[in-house]
């Protein structure tokens, strides 16, 4: 899917904004999507590196489903190159024309479904890697699921094409996308990859009706500066104050191992700069017991409480606040 013929047996792939352009034979730079004699083929369609039942709030979703599991499956490949990913090992594997055997099992699109509904499941998480560069399999598991009364999320880097969020669209319910800094130049330098994109595709999952959360891993000397955090902050605040922000806190990892764990304090400024600039739900990731409750932006009161990925208790009625009656912002139903 999504892709464009060209000459000389060439192609362009429209999936990603990298819109990489492949003669035959050549991978693109997610490693799992090869030119074969003109035609643009995924070598990952039903081939899982990993299927498992999570609770929601893992991905981390606070306002999609809260305390219901989801059955979350990924496969190779990634379009980044983040060298403090924390799932290397599988999303910096990639297929290339000396190395092309697919690492994975196979795993069918209906089986996929038949697992989430056999788990009492509310939803598939396509997570782990980047679901963008399976979107073949995740969109036919997308719309299988959606016909069985499941809903879908990705758990995305947001490098998708306008084309690829429209197509998948009546399928896809939430999406959390790791907006992972506001400066082009650390982009372009760590993740091989550009800002605009991503702030386009959160501005186009709003507007086209998907839910959305974002994570903000921080960093200590790449993006946990004042004016970085409330840069962040003032987008998403500008695009809709309700968007959950969840700032995790870093643990070195894969390729990135010279800065230290993010101190606490730290994520308590950014989330104090994420309250200033008018965003109603910000919480801290990776920091067991803290920040993980959902209050009332009107009056205070708490609503959802949280322990690390559990909800301990549920106090929504019909999505608003019980005491004050303001609507909570999220998909409950």
């Amino acid at each position: 899917m999504l892709y464009n013929p060209l000459d000389k047996k060439r192609v362009t792939c429209e999936l990603c904004a990298h819109r990489c352009v492949l003669a035959d034979g050549q991978f693109g730079l997610c490693g799992v999507r090869q030119n074969i004699d003109g035609v643009l083929y995924t070598q990952v369609f039903e081939e899982a590196i990993a299927a498992h039942i999570d609770p929601i709030e893992k991905k981390p979703f606070f306002h999609f489903l809260p305390g219901t599991k989801s059955l979350s499956i990924a496969t190779i490949g990634c379009n980044f190159r983040c060298p403090f990913c924390q799932n290397w090992e599988i999303s910096q594997t990639r297929l290339t024309e000396e190395k092309s055997e697919v690492k994975g099992s196979y795993l069918p699109v209906k089986e996929v479904v038949r697992q989430a509904l056999r788990h009492d499941c509310a939803s598939i998480s396509y997570t782990y890697t980047e679901p963008t560069i399976f979107f073949e399999y995740a969109y036919e598991t997308a719309r299988l699921a959606k016909e069985s009364g499941l809903r879908n999320n990705f758990v995305t880097n947001g490098y998708m094409t306008a084309k690829a969020l429209r197509t998948i669209q009546p399928y896809l319910d939430a999406a959390n996308v790791d907006l992972k800094f506001f400066r082009e130049e650390s982009y372009q330098k760590i993740c091989k990859a550009r800002l605009q994109p991503v702030l386009e595709s959160i501005r186009k999952m709003r507007e086209l009706g998907i839910w959305v959360e974002v994570t903000t891993l921080v960093i200590p000397g790449l993006n946990d500066s004042e004016e970085e955090l409330r840069d962040i902050a003032r987008f998403l605040a500008e695009v809709d104050k309700n968007i959950p922000w969840h700032l995790s806190r870093f643990h070195p990892d894969y390729e990135y191992l010279e800065a230290p764990p993010t101190p606490v304090s730290t994520l308590k400024k950014a989330r104090e700069i994420g309250q200033a600039e008018g965003l109603r739900y910000v919480y801290l990731g990776n920091v067991w017991g803290e920040g993980e409750d959902t209050y009332c932006p009107n009056c205070g009161e708490l609503i959802i409480a949280r322990e690390g990925f559990w909800v301990k208790s549920n106090r929504l009625q019909d999505g608003h606040c019980p005491k004050c009656g303001q609507s909570i912002a999220g998909v409950f139903g």
